[in-house]
């Protein structure tokens, strides 16, 4: 490898990484300022006169924090660029596979998270509205269950963490299983309804709570297969020079813009369309429904993240293609 190449790809590459990584320093950042009601990476900035000034003054703790906060990003950042450097072996296309797994498994541990939660919230719907579970955990726990916080922090949180764990270890992505599901539950109702004269709220927020994941988490997987519907009027016909052009536009233009536009509209603020309903564990106007609508909020997160990340990892892996086509055509003919 020339020395003007090596030089180029580092750039990429870091350009790239510094691309993934900037997602999760943002929700970090969000879950600092909001959850944990820090200041925050731009409050703290213009507390040291780069940005606008903050409207009140900070305490000595919050700007602990911040220094705390501006450093550890400083760190990451750094610690990027050294080891892009210190890898230089590393092609375009093994960073691309590397972000392509890391999409893979946030979207492993959403759709366990999605399925645990499902079974659990919807079990725990069952008793409470028929009237069972004073007698199953006591009366205490069941009016604590009826509140959406307490339910979230002690029934949501655990299997959002175990739903990560398990994706550790279990590789496949059951998206033929969870459609599966869906439509036994949608069955459940017909037959419930029609023959049992038997419905009941939690039925079909189940449905939905399934079907939304569905829809939501298999975008980055089916990009990584190119399974989207594609208007083909003239991509067909292009060589594989000009299909990985077209497809580096698209991710510039269209596919990382739109990622980013979700994630600041959703958590600019403490009441916008994603914050709100996860700070305050909003449920339906059901109360004797399932408690995941607040959850459904949180698919638009989990959609944008791999999506980002998986528009990434398409945007390095084309840009290796334009500069080596014959090596992209050895590759799939192999």
């Amino acid at each position: 490898m020339s020395k003007q190449n090596y030089r180029s790809d580092l750039f990429l590459r870091y350009a790239a990484a510094l691309g993934v990584i900037a997602v999760f320093l943002f929700l970090l950042d969000n879950f600092l300022i909001f959850w944990l009601e820090q200041p925050g990476l731009r409050v703290f900035l213009g507390h040291l006169g780069l940005f606008r000034p903050p409207s009140s003054i900070l305490t000595s703790n919050q700007i602990l924090s911040g220094w705390l906060q501006f450093s550890g990003f400083l760190l990451i950042i750094a610690g990027i660029g050294a080891l892009c450097a210190l890898s230089p072996r590393r092609s375009l296309r093994d960073d691309a596979q590397l972000y392509t797994c890391i999409a893979a498994y946030i979207v492993r541990a959403a759709f366990w998270a999605v399925f645990l939660i499902g079974i659990v919230d919807m079990l725990i719907s069952f008793l409470r509205v028929e009237g069972f579970l004073p007698y199953v955990i006591g009366d205490h726990l069941a009016t604590q269950l009826g509140r959406s916080v307490f339910r979230g922090t002690f029934v949501h949180y655990p299997l959002l963490v175990i739903g990560a764990l398990i994706a550790l270890y279990h590789r496949g992505l059951g998206f033929t299983w969870l459609a599966l599901l869906i439509v036994a539950a949608e069955f459940s109702i017909v037959i419930t309804r029609f023959i049992f004269s038997y419905e009941q709220a939690f039925m079909g927020d189940l449905v939905r709570f399934w079907y939304a994941g569905l829809f939501l988490f298999a975008s980055a997987y089916t990009l990584l297969h190119d399974g989207h519907v594609r208007v083909d009027v003239f991509y067909a016909n292009f060589t594989a020079r000009g299909k990985a052009l077209a497809n580096i536009i698209g991710c510039l233009l269209l596919g990382l813009p739109l990622c980013w536009n979700i994630l600041f509209q959703g958590m600019h603020g403490k009441g916008s369309a994603i914050n709100s309903p996860l700070l305050s564990f909003e449920i339906s106007q059901s109360g004797f429904g399932m408690y995941t609508k607040y959850l459904m909020a949180g698919y638009l997160i989990v959609f944008a993240a791999s999506m980002s990340i998986q528009f990434i990892a398409l945007l390095i892996q084309n840009i290796s293609t334009y500069r080596s086509p014959s090596t992209e055509t050895t590759m799939r003919e192999s």
